[in-house]
């Protein structure tokens, strides 16, 4: 992998993660939702790829909308987890 190829997985990651960040709510910071934005990139090429749906325009904005799909399923998973740990106590 070179230098170029991680640049744009963290840049895509980071606006990915923003803009779930934005709409969910909440937020964890550049790191955080760079994070977010890399693991919900997988996970909606996931998702996408077990629904049968090509991806929605082609190129780098194509990644970013995969990614934010990703990203926002990610974050109500792991908010619908938080949720349920604070109500057993």
């Amino acid at each position: 992998m070179g230098l170029e190829t991680l640049v744009l997985w963290l840049f895509i990651g980071l606006i990915a993660g923003w803009l779930a960040s934005a709409v969910v709510g909440g937020g964890y910071g550049i790191v955080g939702d760079i994070v977010v934005g890399i693991v919900g990139a997988f996970l909606g090429g996931w998702l996408f790829r077990a629904m049968g749906v090509g991806a929605p325009g082609s190129g780098i904005v194509s990644s970013i909308i995969v990614a934010f799909v990703g990203a926002v399923v990610l974050l109500l998973i792991l908010r619908a987890i938080h949720r349920t740990t604070y109500r057993r106590v």
